[in-house]
């Protein structure tokens, strides 16, 4: 063990450490093996010391769960901006949105979590893309119809990319559809969304 590794952290630095720990743990062996054990061994703390930011292992995966959310819904923000301003494109947003659920684990936490029986594992994800979607919604949407379709888009994106990380390429081949047919279809829906935003006319 390195001095490097066994010097005192600050406490948010300890738990940064451990978040992200736990993601690399999460995308390399699954949901399963975000344990306070294995992040403890991961950043060379103990399991005292995981115990006391975040209370259990529920409490890490939940933590987790805030911090993917988080860490996903200002990719995708910065995604929906850049398109917006030109400099990007739905399929950009769209690739974003499905990798956060697939390659970066969300899916997999989300649907380990609920089988464990911590219900309220979705909340940060759901009160953290809730705030992106009031953050990025256009000026000129200000209407009820307006903000009720960025909310039906993005519930709709953030759906497919769900379902697409937990079974979608299983499912596309066995209905005969290349495996990146959920994506085509979410960067269909999304054009089709800008088209219809007043930010863009």
């Amino acid at each position: 063990m390195t001095m490097a590794t066994r010097k005192r952290l600050k406490p948010e630095e300890s738990r940064t450490a451990a978040l992200e720990a736990a993601r690399h743990l999460l995308i390399e062996t699954g949901p399963q093996a975000v344990t306070l054990k294995a992040v403890a061994g991961r950043i060379g703390r103990t399991h005292a010391n995981l115990l006391h930011h975040f209370g259990s292992a529920s409490g890490l995966q939940k933590a987790l769960a805030q911090h993917l959310a988080e860490t996903v819904c200002e990719t995708i923000k910065e995604a929906v901006r850049a398109s917006r301003a030109g400099l990007g494109s739905p399929r950009e947003v769209v690739d974003l949105t499905f990798d956060a659920f697939d390659k970066e684990g969300a899916g997999a936490l989300a649907s380990w979590m609920l089988l464990t029986g911590n219900e309220d594992a979705l909340d940060p994800i759901v009160e953290t893309i809730h705030e992106l979607i009031d953050e990025i919604a256009p000026e000129e949407a200000d209407t009820h119809s307006g903000v009720l379709a960025l909310h039906e888009t993005t519930l709709t994106l953030v759906l497919l990319a769900l379902g697409n990380a937990l079974m979608g390429p299983a499912l596309a081949r066995s209905l005969g559809l290349p495996e990146g047919s959920a994506r085509d279809r979410a960067e269909r829906l999304l054009i089709g969304s800008l088209a219809r935003d007043p930010a863009q006319s």
